[in-house]
């Protein structure tokens, strides 16, 4: 076991104002499973790949052991031909047969390896990456969010995998997966980074007892403050009046006072307006604590919906429902019945490659929201009712580009309400003025549903939503749907997302 020590980082962009690390300090020992978590564009990825040498900082990082990242960078060229073609080329000194004992860990075979690559599942694909990363020896491995896109069994087989290896670190946005396989957390808070033994269970439960604790610490010294304030108006006013009578007086009302009382009352005042000065010093460094208090805080804000009611109950009808693909071999799925009546919140489940996404495919033509160049034939019910408004949010923001304000101006957004609800979610303003396809893949998810949550629909329809997303906006979602209650189809294989969000489930199973 050795460490990895981490002294004065600092680190920015070309051309940035504003540093992603200022003067940060911390060490890791290479034995760890340790769980890296923090906001979306708060530097995990940027971290690792300063490990890694991909970047110059000021500071220094000094470890024994190398580094070696996941996922790692397929081309074109290499995604035609089959893995065992370029494991070399992705790891140096990588050599098949290890590959082969890790992909039996995976539960595959290694027949996968002399497939193209690019046939492959997006599980079979990231258990080959996982193999060829895991086969070397002595080194420290950086594994950046390995379940996106992975259906529920395929994330259950990583997540064994994972918790049976030791010496890496885990960025993941996905409770289930880091309670699993971590043993300390590394965690960027808003002004510091803090490294804890436990996994993101314990770690939650102690950040939850600590805000406590630094809110009701706030909350005393804001009555503190009130009170100094007070004290020090009273105290100020009365040193006023008394100044007041230094000079002139009624010779009948005050017949017992003397010249020499002015240099008394002088004295009096002085020393009041003394006081006076104490207290303002006193609220200054109280005020200077509390702000102190609240700058590590993470808080989320309320998110506000605004669903549309339909006139009907049944909203979504799919009965027997059977389709297939022109040219294709067998159909995509067979006997699909389900309705979707106003309030429910439906998940979609299934393995990749059961349908999912293209039932909702089918589901926004029936409705005329968005036509896909999609040939298919099909059997049974497929209906939408009439007039149905519908908010949809895509897996894919390939097609981010540009401004906020083009994207408002094409999606008809109220472009200040828009940003707003960034704001909400945790986006700096700086952000606002970039363009988009400059954001991190959990930012550009956020504008996805910011949009999303700006358009009043009857019907809202999210696929995949949370990928990338942080830990904390997706519990910030899951509070909103709770409590606005809206009608949603969604696909999602974050399971704790689903099992507290979901009304209804529905398994999609592929024919063989």
């Amino acid at each position: 076991m050795s460490q990895i020590n981490v002294a004065n980082l600092t680190f920015s962009y070309e051309g940035s104002f504003d540093d992603i690390f200022e003067n940060v300090s911390f060490s890791i020992d290479t034995d760890w499973k340790l769980g890296f978590i923090g906001r979306n564009g708060k530097g995990k990825t940027t971290f690792l790949r300063l490990l890694t040498g991909g970047y110059s900082y000021h500071g220094s990082i000094s470890a024994s052991v190398a580094f070696d990242y996941f996922p790692y960078a397929v081309t074109k060229t290499q995604k035609a031909l089959p893995a065992s073609a370029f494991l070399e080329e992705l790891k140096t000194g990588c050599e098949e047969w290890r590959v082969i004992c890790e992909l039996a860990q995976l539960g595959e075979d290694a027949d996968i390896l002399y497939h193209p690559f690019e046939t492959l599942s997006f599980g079979e694909q990231t258990k080959i990456l996982l193999a060829v990363l895991f086969s070397g020896e002595n080194d420290f491995l950086l594994i950046d969010e390995p379940t996106n896109h992975l259906d529920q069994n395929a994330r259950e087989t990583v997540k064994h995998y994972l918790a049976s290896k030791k010496g890496f670190i885990l960025v993941s946005h996905e409770r289930d997966l880091l309670d699993t396989c971590i043993d300390h957390v590394l965690v960027l808070n808003r002004q510091t980074i803090e490294v804890q033994s436990g996994n993101f269970s314990v770690w939650w439960e102690n950040k939850q007892r600590k805000d406590q604790f630094v809110i009701a610490k706030n909350e005393k010294h804001l009555k503190e403050i009130v009170k100094l304030k007070h004290a020090a108006r009273r105290t100020s006013e009365w040193a006023d009046k008394n100044e007041a009578t230094k000079i002139g007086y009624d010779p009948v009302k005050e017949h017992d006072r003397g010249m020499s009382t002015r240099a008394y009352i002088g004295a009096k005042t002085k020393k009041m307006q003394s006081r006076v000065t104490q207290m303002m010093q006193r609220i200054d460094r109280e005020i200077e604590e509390k702000e102190g208090l609240l700058q590590d805080l993470e808080k989320t804000v309320d998110l506000r919906l605004t669903p549309l009611s339909h006139h009907k109950d049944r909203l979504v009808n799919i009965r027997d429902y059977r389709l297939q693909y022109t040219g294709a071999r067998h159909p995509v799925f067979t006997d699909v019945t389900f309705e979707i009546h106003r309030g429910d919140r439906v998940a979609l489940h299934g393995e990749n490659g059961c349908g999912k996404s293209t039932l909702i495919k089918v589901i926004l033509e029936r409705a005329g929201l968005k036509k896909f160049d999609m040939m298919f034939t099909e059997e049974g019910v497929c209906e939408t009712a009439s007039g149905l408004v519908i908010s949809y949010v895509s897996q894919d923001t390939s097609g981010l580009k540009g401004s906020i304000a083009d994207f408002c101006k094409n999606r008809d957004l109220d472009q200040s309400l828009f940003c707003a609800v960034l704001r909400q979610l945790d986006f700096e303003r700086v952000q606002f003025s970039k363009n988009m396809e400059d954001y991190s893949e959990g930012q550009k998810k956020k504008v996805l549903l910011a949009a999303s949550l700006l358009t009043p629909s009857h019907l809202y329809i999210w696929d995949e939503p949370l990928n990338y997303i942080d830990v904390f906006s997706r519990m910030q979602i899951e509070k909103l749907l709770l409590e606005y209650e809206p009608t949603l189809l969604f696909v999602e294989h974050d399971v704790r997302f689903r099992e507290t969000v979901a009304t209804k489930i529905v398994t999609l199973t592929t024919p063989r």
